[in-house]
């Protein structure tokens, strides 16, 4: 039995136990490039919604996925519009190359279906900008997810920082992300293609990780644009990637405040972790679960777990159904505003690694 048609036997029980309960939301998933499809589809299994189609030119990759998921063959289609208007989607998750984006939302825009799309939202600002076009004159929402956007641990800053404000203003901020390489994890030939090509993916590590600390950094400091990005990247396996950097560190200047982002293929092990030094203390998250403080009026520092998150807001599907359905709107990190930012912060940190000059946000 499909995964789908389980769902469609949960959707019957369901409604004979809750008339009122929402059918599942119909779903298309534009791209199998980008490796975190695998997971998308994976975790979907657990939710209400109904994968309608499936979308990617590369017919070999219709042949994985549907022989890993059981996926029937009438769900794969090799061309983005056809799909589109025999399936009729209410959202589609996006998981081309980053240099594809632009035509997706297009895509979907024209039929006023809302957009999911996996980080960053562009390769350049003049990208974005045709994103935020597209979806300014559909009335769709378009939203970008990070895996970091569910950390209940950064959650919890957040309530902390800017809720709370026990611990003053944000004078600091480092994010260091990243892992050992995609080549060094196993990321497939398809993923690794695209990720290691200077204009679909952007750049390397500064564009793959470097988007999760701008991301995070614009969502702490209100959506406001910096004052400056400085950048050094670095290629330090030559050999493995050639085209691309493999080590980003950027210097992000806010007026009060600096952020510190550390982007990297050269981790000895994955890390999500994100600092914050404010002016009365600190907040540290190590990875999505654990929150380290040190707060006024207390000289040792305390290890929590912070409270999940509202389930609405736990994870990308869940948070992709609520803004589809109205019951949320699209705010902070998944926000296209925060995304605008964030992809001028990346855009001027090619720049200035490129140039070896301090790039000042116009």
């Amino acid at each position: 039995m499909t995964i789908f048609r389980t769902l469609a036997l949960a959707t019957l029980a369901a409604t004979v136990f809750a008339q009122d309960a929402a059918p599942p939301l119909r779903l298309a998933i534009a791209g199998l490039v980008h490796g975190h499809v695998d997971g998308f589809l994976r975790n979907a299994r657990g939710k209400r919604v109904q994968i309608v189609g499936l979308y990617d030119p590369d017919t070999k990759l219709h042949a994985k996925y549907a022989e890993k998921y059981h996926l029937e063959a009438n769900l794969f289609f090799t061309d983005l519009n056809v799909m589109l208007d025999k399936t009729k989607p209410e959202a589609v998750a996006s998981f081309t190359s980053t240099y594809d984006h632009p035509v997706v939302v297009q895509a979907a825009a024209a039929r006023k279906i809302h957009v999911m799309m996996e980080k960053p939202l562009a390769v350049s600002t003049d990208h974005a900008r045709a994103i935020q076009k597209a979806a300014a004159s559909s009335g769709i929402h378009v939203i970008v997810n990070y895996e970091t956007t569910w950390y209940r641990s950064h959650g919890a800053i957040y309530d902390l920082v800017k809720k709370q404000k026990a611990i003053g203003d944000i004078r600091k901020m480092v994010a260091m992300d990243g892992h050992q390489g995609p080549k060094e994890i196993g990321t497939g030939p398809e993923f690794f293609g695209w990720l290691t090509d200077p204009v679909k993916n952007g750049a390397g590590a500064l564009f793959d990780f470097g988007c999760y600390g701008a991301n995070l950094m614009t969502w702490l400091m209100d959506g406001q644009r910096p004052i400056a990005v400085t950048a050094m990247t670095q290629r330090i396996k030559p050999a493995i990637y050639p085209n691309v950097d493999d080590e980003a560190n950027v210097l992000v200047e806010y007026p009060k405040a600096i952020g510190i982002i550390e982007g990297s293929w050269n981790w000895p092990y994955s890390r999500k972790d994100l600092e914050v030094y404010t002016e009365k203390g600190t907040a540290i998250a190590v990875g999505g679960n654990i929150l380290r403080t040190r707060q006024p009026g207390h000289n040792d520092e305390r290890t929590e777990t912070p409270a999940a998150l509202p389930a609405d807001e736990s994870d990308s599907i869940s948070y992709l159904t609520a803004v589809v359905r109205g019951t949320l709107k699209p705010s902070g990190l998944s926000s296209l505003e925060n995304n605008m930012v964030v992809t001028e912060i990346l855009e001027a940190a090619r720049e200035s690694a490129k140039t070896g000059r301090r790039v000042t946000l116009k």
